[in-house]
């Protein structure tokens, strides 16, 4: 085995949001580092079920992290860990700022923010010594969309609890991951021939050259996780989309 892959043996790691996508991908990182691995998510029993056939060295739980409740009983039962992530992100609700409802905007909210909000809150009386929380975000923080008001916000509110979480709950660490274009199931709403007309745009005009994989935030959830001097911190992994402006 390398380094990187005993990173983290013998720790446990919570994924919430790692029954699928970028969440998945940084399970299977963190399995591969030697840790133990428990994946909520919202995915039906029968789905979660055929996960765990499919990765044995990973846990799959089902969580509603917008039901606060539900969150406290369920770190309840795990006790005591070393790193919680958090990647589980709703899709936006549409429409522009005017057209949108306050039902429209409390799915964002609750399922982003106060969520994320709820999972560290009960996480952290849990951490054992040199443990972790890392949340994700977007580059919606940093280029705006029409149409997205309430996921920025969500966002931006994440970032800023980054920051007061690592100066209040140290020296549990705490950072954010800002992905960007990410190749994974957020995109299966997008007819294909948009999606591939959409990433070869990508790949011709990031800075990288390519679209992100999801173990390119595996990787970067480990480098967290295993850092225990980095605290406080946004780490963008976009492939340089800041640098750029496509359409």
């Amino acid at each position: 085995m390398t380094g990187d892959e005993q990173s983290l043996l013998n720790q446990r790691v919570v994924i919430v949001g790692g029954t699928s996508g970028m969440g998945m991908g940084a399970a299977l990182a963190a399995s591969r580092a030697g840790a133990e691995v428990i994946a909520l998510g919202r995915r039906p029993p029968a789905k979660l079920a055929a996960e765990q056939s499919a990765h044995g060295s990973i846990t799959f739980q089902s969580l509603d992290m917008t039901d606060d409740a539900a969150v406290e009983q369920v770190f309840e039962t795990l006790g005591a860990l070393d790193h919680l992530l958090i990647t589980a992100t709703p899709p936006s609700p549409g429409g522009t700022f005017l057209s949108q409802t306050l039902a429209d905007a409390q799915p964002v909210l609750y399922g982003k923010l106060l969520g994320s909000w709820s999972c560290a809150r009960h996480a952290a009386p849990k951490m054992r010594k040199g443990g972790s929380i890392t949340f994700t975000t977007g580059g919606l923080v940093t280029k705006p969309r029409m149409g997205a008001s309430m996921m920025m916000v969500a966002f931006a509110g994440l970032e800023a609890l980054t920051r007061a979480l690592a100066l209040e709950l140290g020296p549990i660490r705490v950072n954010t991951i800002r992905p960007g274009v990410i190749d994974s199931e957020m995109w299966a709403g997008m007819p294909q021939t948009k999606r591939e007309a959409f990433f070869a745009l990508v790949r011709e005009s990031f800075p990288a050259g390519r679209v992100g994989k999801v173990d390119d935030i595996g990787k970067a959830a480990l480098f967290l996780m295993t850092n225990d001097f980095v605290t406080g911190a946004i780490l963008e992994v976009s492939g340089g989309e800041t640098l750029v402006s496509i359409e």
